[in-house]
């Protein structure tokens, strides 16, 4: 048509056959297939997605076209569902079923085209079908996305993914036409265009630095085009068009010429693999999760780095690739904050990259090749070079194993990258100076790198790289800074922090009216106080966020320096002094700056900064007549047209002491005595005293180590001018010898490096410890005794960086000359200062190193979350338990428990009453604080305190609290109704009264109380809950908030999980079913949505109040792990969907009660879902998705988006559908397979809603949604009970029947079989039980070891002999030393006996004593940690102490003292009738067990009154008289407070004895007010242990002992 304008187009194969440019899609293309690839078939194949959108316009250009020509040509369309799950070959499948079909008529033959609109998937398949169908048609590429544009559609490459792996079957084919209309991309969301800039900056990067610095040049201008919402249309791109399109261009034409020159990948070709041999083996794990030019990203740095490592690449292109990638918002590390969000933080271990590599097609046989840079633009070789796995291991390890390998004869010039100090301060100068400066020799740094981000947001100046990365341009804005909206975040910065502190003060509000500094965590409790608070005396506006003195910082626009007198602290660190230098010329007035509190630290960088200062025209002048003071005039800075910076000298002195220590030369070109630095006097005044040969001129230092072996400890060393360097030298006198009895070198003037990166004196303690170096802490250094290098042991774990890159070079240069080789960890925090250190050791030094992949050992060796031991504060109201709850925390952990209050009694002599009524109110509460801040101090773990009810009514107090619970520690609210708490004050004088109305005082305290806390204990009224319940609530909150219960890990042990989702208004009401409701489930679903608080409206959510009472009363009777769901009415549920700051608030009190699960919708909204995730503390998110309207498909992909964004938020996914048909079940099927092998370690509950859908639930193993008969009724359609899952999986065969025997004699008359046979059928189970009676331990061995033998149950007299019998045997077993219960571990095979090798393997058990723990626990008696509700106030450090007592020395004594100890009873009393066995019995048990034996009538008075009695003695035969009032002695005795014991005690006698019902010693013990239970409630209760450990599915003890006791008196 004459009427299209030219477009631009690029030749490939010697034809003009792709065009690029915008406007192409419709008429254009329409126009120029008929006129240029002339067919009478034209098939369209686009995805769902891009179908609506473009198809219905293009069918209509196509008839107009075609009519106006009166071509005989047709278009047929067909659309696939989206996404990579599409790139397979049942898809390829339907799509030429399509085709072949007879619905096409015509036929489609050889002459048709196909046309493949879309991004690298839809490319790919359509291509290969093209390929494929009758032996090749033509096909055209339309992509879509960017990375289709620049990359997959040109070049021919086609292909589908299988399970072994991506684009393993295609073929080549090309097309016949790629049209790149650029239109397309107005549209493409940001993430997809900044996935495809990964492809044009790799492009760039190996072909043309030209085109490379036009990304440079244009990446903001881009980025703030594609961040424009896609909805804006044409606007989106209009302002970078023309950049756009010539970026564009500049990959095509690159790709067009490389595949003309080589089409199949014969060389030439693989230079287009940059990045990619390590970004697909990233892929290959991380797909669909993180995309492709994501990957490729990461792999481009990493590839980039191992250029380096093997000296092919300079360290400045490096760090400038990066810096170009990130500024196109793109990883750089799979440890980015992002890619581990996204991917749920999936490992991809060192080996499992190395063997996804091992695949990749450019590789000759097993050797791997990977496109090697040698500098931006240009490529090392014009093909891919041949890398062994050991280099590449080394670049993706986190840690390094350094070994003693150097020659002795080496000498070695080493030029180290600038200096960190220099660096920065040159790019604050030349920022806020006017006009252009070339800075040399920058440092290319993590540090440098945020300090050069910070500037260019706040539009300090705008910065651009020469001569390959070489030089800096600077084009300062002379001070003319502007607030940054998002925060400004500096990493573990130090410098950059302090420095940046003063420049923002700098910045005006043109847009925004502050900007947020903010760092890692490390860098939250570094102190920057004395700079801020300077600052804020000046005038600036700077407050705190977090913790005071550290960041993370808000500082105000245009509130800068007033100038004038300044006074500052400066014996913490210099770098504040030069932040105030640095900044002070653009104060309202000249400032005279005095530096106080005694000798300034660091004098030599402020000397450093002054000098710099001059350099760029600011003169600072010290004065003559006061001391530490400078007089700094108002001006502006100019711009020198050259900076060259100095290399740095504190990194320096690695080389230096690697030629100390292992007596090599070595020589540092550019570092003398004329430095500015102080660490360039190390050489002389640390390396030639401790014997090394050391010439220096004013710009040069070579070092000269002696004989290895021969350094000299240095007596005393100053090194205050060179802190940093202690580090150096302090591994080099770990190894110096005088020849005398010690070795000692002592270090001083270094106290400013205990608030470094990290306490650095403290970690060279503790890092050369591991060495067997020993070291000794100054109050301002260290002392060090050295020992022969030959005796250093090997470092266990290695050695702990502390993200500290001085202490990773420092023990690098150790690792040169320990025997063992040194392993150091986080080998990446080097590149603070050094990033290609590593290759240095590798390169001149030709030291030997090993990559170690730490993160795959820490995953295979602790899974899990780390167990906190920091110390716990319980706060809240007087009255509402704390010193109660205190106690029983202290003894469940094992910890100490300390009563604040009790504390300030007793070291004041006086009881607060007191106190107060003669210092006041004032006086009590600053020794309050006094006592807060030295518990904190000084017992930081494993303490349990509870505090006085007004300690928050300090704000210093306050900030206390919240600080620490915001840095990991954990501060407990204690709350209790408020009446309960109120009725409580009114009895309680042991305290003064509150001078206000106590409601008042709640509410004026209770935000108070939630500020300073981040976990919320209700405490439950007593009488609310059985008196013979344990407090599983605190146990359980505790152990999960301190990280010891991990639920989620026992659940996934299992074979098959259920939760119970709880449909109850009220959990108050159904407490008579819930321990019913619940067996067989592994955790309980509190349906939040479903409760109905009486105070709210019908339908409204429930109160906090409410629900937290709800999930107070669940966890006092039953100890499941709860699932807190609200399920909004949108997903199924009853909540309403807009009220999204009640549900936050739910939400957040789930994760302050420390609750095991929470569900989270992903629809809810991106806050909320961030808010949660990141406090979500040891709670495990269950994120959720729910398709009540059935609007997605197993099948099409339209799941997919939904289990991403699952996966970003998630602990586990839950997903869940509707089934129409069995077809949508077996769908869900493949759905969730493919879900468990992308990601095996993330667990997915995935089913179908609906009578169709109850296979999914049955085919569902991890924990799946099951209801109960006595519920209200079902919380979804379809919902099954878990014993109807159970019945249904025994008929299908998946659950198959097992036989269980019983082993002894006699045995005929034994419960046993009725009551497991009974509890099977109960449980849905099709498991037997049967007796084997036999008291032969042969006939026993064999029925054991036979084939189809699935455990069983061993009483008299085999419980002994069967020991000997069996593969292991659990510790509580060995103890006792009988066996009643055997297990079959399926997952091992017996080793220890050769005829039953191979065999499975058997463990034995002993329930005898779990059955005695579970009859005494529900018979009233108290463990350790369930008195709460009697306890009585005790001195601080005593515990609840209780007497045990058991009667008898038999076997059964044996389990029964076990059980006692393990209930927490001290002493046991053991009394019997052979004082000789007794002794024997007592003997055989450890110490700590405390038994003491009744010998006399004297020791049975004098014994502490028992609480409990286990009587093991025979109930057919008298007992003597005697010995009977012993006993009488003993049960008698009352149990009274004495001793801080308890008040009033539930006392009980287990009586072991099966008959008669009624004993002599039972109604001894009634007639003395005891309660006493039979001993056939232990067979109850060992049995239900035994069916635990079988099934491992607790049963109701109600169930067995209605079978037990039938036929039984009462």
């Amino acid at each position: 048509m004459g009427s299209v304008l030219p477009r631009t187009t690029v030749p490939i194969f010697g034809r003009e056959d792709i065009v690029v440019d915008y406007d192409l899609w419709g008429s254009y293309i329409v126009d120029d297939l008929l006129t240029n690839v002339p067919s009478a078939t034209y098939i369209l194949i686009t995805d769902t997605n891009l179908y609506q959108s473009y198809v219905p316009s293009f069918e209509q250009s196509f008839r107009k076209l075609v009519g106006e020509r009166n071509a005989d040509s047709r278009l047929l369309t067909y659309q696939i569902p989206p996404g990579e799950t599409s790139k397979s070959r049942a898809t390829k499948d339907s799509i030429e079923d399509w085709l072949l079909s007879d619905e096409r008529d015509p036929p489609c033959d050889t002459k048709s085209v196909v046309i493949a609109l879309g991004g690298g998937v839809i490319g790919d398949m359509i291509g290969f079908v093209a390929a494929t169908f009758k032996r090749g048609i033509k096909f055209v590429q339309v992509p879509t996305s960017l990375l289709a544009m620049v990359d997959s559609s040109i070049g021919g490459k086609t292909a589908i993914d299988t399970p072994a792996g991506k684009n393993l079957i295609g073929a080549f084919w090309q097309p016949a036409k790629i049209y790149i209309d650029l239109n397309f991309l107005n549209t493409l969301p940001t993430r997809e265009f900044i996935n495809g800039m990964a492809e044009v900056i790799k492009t760039a990067a190996i072909w043309n630095e030209a085109e490379f610095e036009r990304l440079e040049e244009n990446a903001s201008r881009v980025m703030a085009a594609i961040r424009t919402s896609p909805e804006n249309g044409d606007q989106r791109l209009s302002s970078i068009r023309s950049i756009l399109k010539n970026l564009v261009l500049g990959s095509v034409r690159v790709k067009a010429h490389v595949v003309s020159a080589d089409e199949r990948e014969g060389g030439l070709r693989n230079l287009l693999n940059f990045g990619h041999s390590i970004g697909h083996a990233f892929e290959g794990i991380l797909t669909p999760q993180i995309l492709h030019g994501e990957c490729v990203s990461i792999g481009m740095v990493l590839e980039a780095a191992l250029a380096r490592h093997l000296g092919v690449l300079d360290g400045g292109a490096v760090a400038r690739l990066a810096k170009c990638l990130v500024s196109y918002g793109l990883p750089t590390t799979s440890k980015d904050a992002t890619v581990r969000r996204r991917s749920a933080g999936k490992p991809c271990t060192v080996d499992q990259l190395l063997s996804v590599m091992g695949v990749d097609k450019k590789n000759v046989g097993r050797k791997k090749r990977i496109v090697l840079l040698a500098g931006i633009g240009r490529t090392y070789e014009k093909q891919a070079s041949v890398v062994s796995d050991r280099d590449i291991r080394v670049i993706l390890s986190s840690g390094v194993l350094v070994q003693p390998s150097m020659s002795k004869s080496l000498k070695v010039s080493c030029t180290p990258p600038g200096s960190k100090s220099i660096s920065n301060r040159a790019l604050v100068l030349a920022a806020l100076a006017e006009g252009e400066c070339r800075v040399k020799n920058l440092l290319h740094s993590d540090d440098t790198e945020v300090m050069l981000n910070a500037l260019a947001k706040m539009k300090g100046a705008s910065f651009s790289w020469e001569e390959s990365g070489q030089v800096l341009v600077v084009r300062g804005n002379g001070g003319r800074l502007q607030a940054h909206g998002e925060e400004l975040y500096l990493g573990n910065a130090g410098t950059a922090s302090r420095f940046v502190t003063s420049v923002a003060t700098l910045a005006t509000s043109a847009t925004h009216d502050s900007s947020v500094l903010t760092g890692n965590e490390r860098m939250k409790k570094r102190p920057i106080g004395p700079l801020v608070e300077t600052l804020q005396a000046n005038g600036a506006g700077v407050e705190y966020l977090e913790s005071k003195g550290s960041l993370p910082l808000r500082i105000k626009a245009g509130q800068g320096m007033k100038g004038g007198d300044i006074s500052l602290a400066a014996t913490i660190s210099s770098q504040y002094v030069s932040s105030l230098l640095m900044c002070a010329p653009y104060a309202e007035k000249d400032v005279t700056l005095r530096l106080i509190g005694g000798k300034p630290i660091s004098q030599l960088y402020i000397d450093m900064t002054t000098t710099m200062m001059a350099s760029f025209g600011i003169h600072v002048r010290k004065s003559t007549t006061e001391e530490h003071t400078y007089h700094i005039p108002r001006g502006r800075y100019m711009n020198p047209k050259e900076y060259v910076i100095e290399s740095d000298a504190s990194s320096a002195t690695y080389p230096l002491a690697i030629a100390a220590i292992t007596g090599t030369t070595c020589t540092v070109p550019n570092i003398g005595s004329a430095s500015l630095q102080g660490d360039a006097r190390f050489a002389v005044d640390v390396l030639r005293p401790m014997g090394c040969k050391v010439e220096q001129t004013e710009s040069s230092t070579t070092v000269t180590g002696p004989a290895k072996g021969s350094l000299k400890p240095i007596e005393d060393v100053d090194m205050e001018p060179m802190t940093d360097a202690f580090l150096t030298a302090s591994v080099l006198a770990a190894v110096a010898q005088s020849g005398q009895s010690r070795s000692t070198t002592r270090i001083v003037g270094i106290a400013n490096q205990r608030v470094k990166e990290c306490n650095r004196i403290k970690a060279m303690y503790d890092e050369l410890a591991k060495f067997g170096v020993t070291c000794r802490e100054l109050p301002d250094g260290i002392e060090i005794d050295g020992k022969p290098y030959t005796d250093l042991d090997r470092p266990r774990g290695g050695v702990h960086c502390y993200d500290d890159h001085r202490v990773a070079m420092s023990f690098s240069v150790l690792g040169t000359i320990a025997p063992h080789g040194t392993l150091i960890q986080e080998k990446e925090c080097v590149g603070k200062t050094w990033p290609g250190w590593w290759d240095t050791l590798r390169q001149p030094f030709e030291v030997q190193l090993e990559g170690v992949d730490l993160e795959g050992q820490h995953q295979a060796s602790s899974p899990g979350e780390q167990v906190s031991d920091r110390s716990i504060f319980i706060i809240g109201m007087r009255g509402v338990g704390k010193t109660t709850t205190g106690r029983l925390a202290a003894d469940t952990l094992g910890w100490q428990f300390i009563d604040l209050d009790t504390q300030l009694e007793e070291s004041s002599g006086q009881t607060i009453p007191e106190i107060i009524k003669e210092s006041g109110w004032d006086a009590f509460r600053d020794r309050e604080l006094a006592m807060l801040k030295d518990a904190q101090q000084e017992k930081p773990t494993k303490h349990v305190f509870a505090c006085g009810g007004g300690i928050v009514e300090l704000q210093a107090a306050r900030q206390l609290l919240a600080s620490y619970h915001q840095a990991g520690g954990l501060v407990i609210l204690v709350q209790r109704d408020i009446e309960d708490v109120m009725a409580f004050l009114q009895m309680d004088k042991t305290r003064p009264a509150y001078v206000d109305d106590m409601r008042g005082v709640w509410d004026r305290r209770r935000p108070w109380y939630l500020e300073c806390s981040n976990y919320r204990f209700y405490s439950q009224k007593k009488g609310t809950t059985a008196t013979n319940q344990p407090l599983h609530g605190l146990d359980h909150f505790l152990r999960t908030v301190t990280g010891q219960r991990r639920s989620l890990e026992s659940i996934e042990s299992k074979e098959r999980s259920f939760f119970v989702s709880l449909t109850v208004p009220d959990v108050a009401t159904a407490a008579p079913i819930l321990e019913e409701v619940a067996v067989g489930s592994d955790a309980l679903e509190l349906r939040v949505d479903l409760l109905q608080d009486p105070h709210r409206r019908k339908g409204e959510l429930p109160s906090i109040d409410f629900v937290a009472k709800q999930v107070a009363l669940l966890r006092s009777s039953l100890s499941l792990p709860i699932i807190f769901t609200i399920r909004t009415q949108s997903q199924g549920g009853r909540a309403p969907d807009g009220v999204h700051a009640d549900i936050k608030s739910l939400l957040q009190l789930a994760l302050h009660m420390g609750l095991e699960f929470l569900d989270l919708e992903i629809q809810l909204p991106e806050d909320i879902l961030h808010s949660i995730s990141q406090s979500k503390g040891n709670t495990k998110i269950i994120a959720s998705h729910h398709d009540p309207e059935n609007s997605l498909s197993w099948t099409n992909g339209s799941w997919v988006p939904h289990y991403n964004k699952a996966l970003l938020y998630g602990d586990i996914v839950k997903l869940v559908g509707i089934a129409k048909s069995q077809d949508d079940n077996a769908s869900l099927a493949q759905f969730r397979s493919w879900a468990l092998a992308a990601h095996p370690a993330v667990p997915v509950i995935a089913i179908n809603m609906g009578i169709e859908g109850q296979l999914s639930r049955i085919q569902n193993s991890f924990l799946t949604p099951v209801s109960h008969p006595s519920l209200p009724f079902k919380a979804a359609p379809g919902q099954l009970s878990a014993k109807e899952i159970r019945m249904a999986l025994s008929l299908h065969g998946v659950i198959q029947p097992k036989n269980f025997n019983l082993f002894g004699k006699p045995i005929a008359k034994s419960k046993s079989p009725d009551m497991h046979n009974h509890l099977f059928r109960t449980m849905g189970l099709p498991h037997e039980y049967q007796r084997c009676e036999t008291d032969d331990a042969l006939a026993l061995e064999e029925e054991i070891r036979k084939e189809g033998f699935e455990g069983g149950s061993v009483t008299i007299p085999l419980k002994l002999p069967v020991m000997d019998l069996l593969d292991e045997i659990d510790p509580a077993a060995k103890i006792i030393g009988a066996v009643n219960t055997i297990v079959v571990d399926s997952k091992r095979s017996s080793e220890y006996f050769p005829e039953h090798k191979g065999k499975p393997y058997l463990v034995g058990y002993n329930t005898d004593w779990t059955g005695m723990q579970l009859v005494l626990t529900n018979a009233g008696a108290c463990t350790q940690t369930s008195s709460a509700s009697t306890a009585m106030p005790l001195t601080n450090g005593q515990k609840n102490s209780r007497a045990g007592l058991v009667i008898g020395g038999g076997g059964t004594a044996r389990a029964a003292i076990y059980c006692l100890k393990q209930m927490g009873y001290s002493p046991i009393y053991l009394y019997g009738r052979s004082p000789e066995k007794l002794k024997a019995l007592a003997g055989s048990f450890p110490a700590g067990y405390n038994i003491s034996l009744i010998t006399s009538p004297d020791a049975a008075s004098s014994a502490q009154p028992p609480a409990v009695a286990i009587a093991t003695i025979p109930a057919d035969q008298p007992i003597d008289e005697n010995m009977l009032g012993n006993i009488h002695t003993l049960l008698g005795s009352s149990i009274g407070i004495g001793s801080g014991i308890l008040e009033q005690v539930e006392r009980v006698l287990l009586e072991m004895a099966y008959s008669p019902p009624v004993t002599p010693l039972m109604r001894a013990a009634r007639e003395k007010g005891w309660k006493t239970v039979r001993g056939l409630e232990v067979l109850v209760g060992q049995g239900v242990g035994q069916f635990e450990l079988w099934t491992g599915i607790k049963p109701l003890v109600r169930d067995a002992r209605d079978i037990v006791f039938k036929g039984e008196e009462a």
